[in-house]
């Protein structure tokens, strides 16, 4: 199956001069065991990290140290590189092992190694500019979504709530569904003069957590 690169750089919006340093970037160890994005995606990491600090204290120049390294830490893992890279179908372009040329399922730690591993051939392609701003467009929701960090997210609100009302927020169980084994918790949270904003979770806590945070971006 031949993999057409140029729709890639159009969802990128970038034209690479060395081609070879793209396809390279996407190739995993299965397919090449010399050749492989390994490196790259080493790479990749400490400029990812470097753009994304950068950013952070840009938005954030009086945040406390601790809070700005949990949405560092939340903004450069697997997780989120895995959220970048489906965003822009990445896996489409992944070269692995693959005896028979059939489709199949790429598992989810090779395309955020190779979402990094993308950053980094970027960076030697074009430099840092253009890396930081194409890591800027592509993370852009996900650093929007850092202005409330979800472990603090309650704090935060309770101290907001205790600040203009002098009370605590007030949260309610709305559901819980699902098997024991996998469990669903609907909770909603109000202040004396809101709506109830609902969160989804696994547990309780989550529930709660992520109510928290839709009410925090709805009032700010």
């Amino acid at each position: 199956m031949k993999i057409n690169y140029q729709d890639l750089q159009k969802k990128i919006n970038i034209r690479f001069k060395n081609l070879d340093l793209l396809i390279q970037s996407l190739t995993h160890k299965s397919f090449d065991t010399k050749k492989n994005n390994e490196k790259m995606e080493f790479l990749g990491d400490r400029v990812l990290g470097l753009v994304i600090a950068k950013k952070l204290l840009e938005i954030y120049p009086d945040e406390k140290e601790g809070i700005l390294d949990k949405k560092f830490a939340a903004l450069v893992n697997k997780k989120t590189c895995l959220q970048v890279a489906k965003k822009i179908n990445l896996e489409k372009f992944i070269l692995t092992f693959n005896p028979n040329n059939k489709k199949i399922k790429i598992e989810d730690k090779i395309i955020s190694d190779s979402c990094e591993a993308l950053i980094g051939a970027i960076h030697l392609d074009k430099g840092l500019t253009i890396a930081e701003k194409i890591i800027l467009d592509l993370w852009k929701n996900q650093i929007r979504e850092s202005v409330i960090t979800q472990i603090d997210a309650k704090t935060k609100l309770q101290e907001l709530a205790l600040k203009s009302f002098k009370k605590l927020p007030t949260y309610k169980l709305i559901s819980n569904t699902g098997p024991r084994h996998k469990p669903s918790f609907k909770v909603g949270v109000k202040l004396p003069d809101t709506k109830y904003y609902f969160g989804l979770g696994k547990s309780k806590k989550d529930a709660e957590q992520n109510a928290a945070i839709e009410c925090l971006k709805s009032i700010r």
